[in-house]
């Protein structure tokens, strides 16, 4: 029986060593291990898997074509849904979408879903076909998306394939957004899987160009009006990073893991050949316990850092992925849970010398459905350190909806948007992170599909 099988484990950097280092930790499936993996899927008749990606992965079918032998229909059936395997393979919840509805996660371990997909975009890369070169036939329609993340790339994958001919604005001078500036090297490669990932999207015919801030350099109405496009996708994500209005906050040392993670991944500050200044000192303190702050967290452990995660909820309650806690407490990251700061603690030359926290216990469970932390009387207690990160989540910059008339948002800054991503200005359409705030790659990618399908709608309508 398949799932007398026991789930495949991934073989990794030993932890003490990736620690100091910023190679991948995770290696990955070679291909008897994803065979053996793939075995265990049971092909259920209503793949509960399906219904629970954000992009509808068809994913009994690669899993099956895998098992078969057959890569280059696994890659085809995944191809068709999205155009980020390798990515999706790696930096995915699995384990709360595709893998938590799996079957055989009721008893026992899931299918290691996102190991297999991870194993099937790597080979993809390694074998290109000629057929990826083979761009539709141009219908004629000129469509703008703003931000290179993923879900700028997903929507502009889905209209380039039916024959728009599509360009990306970015304003950062590298593309590929948070997967670039956000993730760190040790979780998502950039050179080996990102940049080809997006060279894949660049050989469906889309255009890229960089430097480009919309609402400066142009606006989304001098796209529509005088640069000729009919529609607009904006995906420009949620970079503006919140802070907790604390004493201290503005002291030397204290940043937000948006700028902390964006010079280490993208200005490659931990590499000594680059000029890009990033001060560790000898003791960090993230604050936040998201994916994010475990990004943070972990870095600052690589830059040769004793680095605390201080979480003012239970363990139980971290909204960070069970893998990134699991793979921090190995590198040796400290976790003070139930913990939240009160004033950042400053020396005579304007520096970080600490950070003052209370203990809070849990009460009753808020809208979010999480138990509200509460604070406990008479526990201020100080951590000593010479960096504070705030990593406490972000909301999207307001500048495209601030120069764009008829442009709605929400009270979090967020643009509103209807489950299609069509916005308030007819012919605007916007998703992911723009739309809800920091969420994961893969709902990104799910909203730049679902706004390609509507644009398409939309274009064909006016015809």
């Amino acid at each position: 029986m398949a799932n007398k099988i026991p789930r495949v484990p991934v073989r990794e950097q030993d932890p003490a060593i990736r620690a100091t280092n910023f190679e991948e930790v995770c290696y990955g499936y070679n291909l008897e291990e994803a065979r053996l993996e793939a075995s265990r899927c049971l092909d259920c008749k209503n793949p509960r898997c399906v219904a629970a990606c954000p992009v509808g992965l068809q994913i009994p079918r690669f899993i099956a074509a895998l098992h078969a032998g057959d890569l280059p229909l696994a890659a085809e059936v995944i191809a068709a849904d999205s155009s980020l395997p390798s990515i999706c393979g790696r930096v995915c919840p699995q384990e709360s979408q595709c893998e938590g509805a799996c079957i055989l996660g009721i008893k026992g371990e899931p299918v290691a879903i996102g190991k297999i997909e991870r194993f099937i975009g790597d080979w993809k890369l390694e074998n290109p076909t000629a057929e990826a070169a083979a761009t539709t036939p141009r219908n004629g329609h000129k469509v703008a998306v703003i931000g290179s993340g993923p879900a700028g790339l997903a929507c502009a994958s889905d209209l380039a394939k039916w024959g728009y001919e599509v360009t990306i604005f970015e304003a950062l001078h590298q593309v590929g957004g948070v997967l670039v500036y956000g993730i760190p090297e040790f979780r998502l490669p950039k050179e080996r899987i990102v940049a080809r990932e997006i060279g894949n999207v660049e050989r469906l015919g889309v255009k890229f160009e960089t430097n480009v801030i919309v609402g400066r350099t142009v606006t989304i109405d001098s796209l529509l009006d005088e640069e000729g496009f009919e529609a607009v996708f904006v995906g420009s994500g949620a970079g503006l990073p919140r802070f907790m209005g604390i004493e201290g906050e503005n002291l030397n040392g204290v940043v937000s893991a948006n700028e902390f993670l964006t010079r280490a991944n993208l200005m490659h500050a931990y590499d000594a050949n680059y000029d890009t200044p990033i001060y560790v000192g000898k003791r960090v303190v993230v604050v936040g316990g998201g994916n994010v702050a475990m990004d943070a967290v972990r870095t600052a452990k690589r830059l040769g850092a004793e680095a605390t995660i201080v979480y003012r909820r239970s363990e139980k309650e971290l909204p960070a992925r069970v893998e990134e806690v699991h793979h921090a407490k190995e590198e040796g990251i400290e976790f003070r849970m139930l913990t939240n700061p009160v004033a950042i603690l400053g020396n005579e030359q304007g520096w970080v010398a600490g950070i003052r926290c209370v203990e809070m216990e849990l009460g009753e469970p808020d809208e979010s459905g999480r138990r509200s932390p509460v604070v406990k009387a008479g526990s201020e207690f100080e951590i000593e350190a010479d960096v504070v990160i705030m990593a406490l989540g972000t909301s999207p910059n307001p500048l495209i909806a601030s120069t764009t008339a008829g442009l709605e948002t929400n009270r979090r800054g967020c643009i509103t948007a209807d489950e299609q991503g069509q916005t308030t200005r007819e012919g605007v359409f916007a998703g992911g992170d723009a739309v809800t705030g920091a969420a994961t790659v893969i709902l990104a990618m799910g909203a730049g599909r679902k706004a390609a399908k509507a644009i398409d709608a939309y274009l064909k309508s006016k015809a």
